[in-house]
């Protein structure tokens, strides 16, 4: 349980620092993707596009 935890916390890290590259493809854009202010910071939880990346990278590690 922990591990996995620690694995969405860590995607939620670099999808947040990888934002304004991905918003160039439309990631980040999605529906269930959640942005809201909190004590003046923009805070970015990109759940609908970690699905979609997760999915993309199974595929590919399915095909290799």
């Amino acid at each position: 349980m922990l591990r996995w935890v620690l694995t969405i916390f860590l995607a939620l890290i670099v999808f947040s620092a990888a934002m304004p590259w991905l918003e160039k493809l439309g990631i980040g854009r999605l529906p269930g993707d959640v942005r809201f202010k909190l004590f003046g910071r923009q805070v970015f939880l990109p759940f609908a596009s970690t699905v979609v990346l997760s999915m993309i990278a199974v595929g590919i590690g399915k095909l290799l």
